[in-house]
């Protein structure tokens, strides 16, 4: 004979847990978003929106945490982890951009493989910006932008990655090459 107590348990919980799931995938997503609003703020110019849209991002992952805390697996959930890299990332392009430093992230509580996460991504946003810069001509931020992203992508190496985040490095590197195209081609009409 079924426990159907125990299985109308199991049912409960787990019809419960798929209400916080969506709930915690629309926060995430919102922070994602965010997150990549920040960044488009940063390529042009504009901190005071970036940074705008940076504590939106954060005050989002916080709340997720903090309303959901008896949930553990929350931090597992896929929206979660993708709307935290993208924020890891915009923060620390906006630490490029401000002090010309990448360092820990402070204001909240980051797993180790977000942080990687998102400072795999942060070549991509520096060849961005580096293109910006070679339009015009202004190889002194072009160089700081190919020296950041090398500096990346040679403590990165370090860490012999695997699977998702090995495959985030290798797009790392090569956009830390297409830097160095950037540069070379720039040295060339000087």
């Amino acid at each position: 004979m079924l426990d159907k107590k125990y299985l109308t348990l199991i049912k409960k919980n787990l019809l419960q847990y798929a209400e916080v799931r969506r709930e915690v995938i629309k926060m995430s997503d919102d922070a994602l978003h965010n997150a990549k609003r920040a960044i488009f703020a940063m390529h042009r110019d504009n901190m005071n929106e970036a940074e705008e849209k940076l504590a939106n991002s954060k005050n989002l992952l916080t709340s997720v945490l903090k309303k959901y805390s008896k949930y553990g697996e929350i931090q597992e959930e896929g929206a979660f982890k993708a709307g935290l890299e993208e924020y890891v990332e915009a923060s620390l392009f906006y630490q490029f951009l401000t002090t010309g430093k990448l360092t820990k992230i402070t204001d909240m509580d980051v797993p180790f493989k977000s942080y990687v996460g998102g400072l795999c991504d942060v070549p991509g946003e520096l060849y961005r910006y580096a293109i910006k810069f070679a339009t015009e001509k202004d190889m002194d931020k072009v160089k700081k932008c190919a020296n950041m992203a090398q500096e990346i992508t040679g403590e990165l190496i370090e860490f012999n990655l695997t699977s998702y985040l090995r495959n985030k490095f290798d797009q790392a590197k090569m956009a830390a090459q297409k830097i160095e195209k950037v540069v070379y081609e720039l040295s060339l009409n000087e």
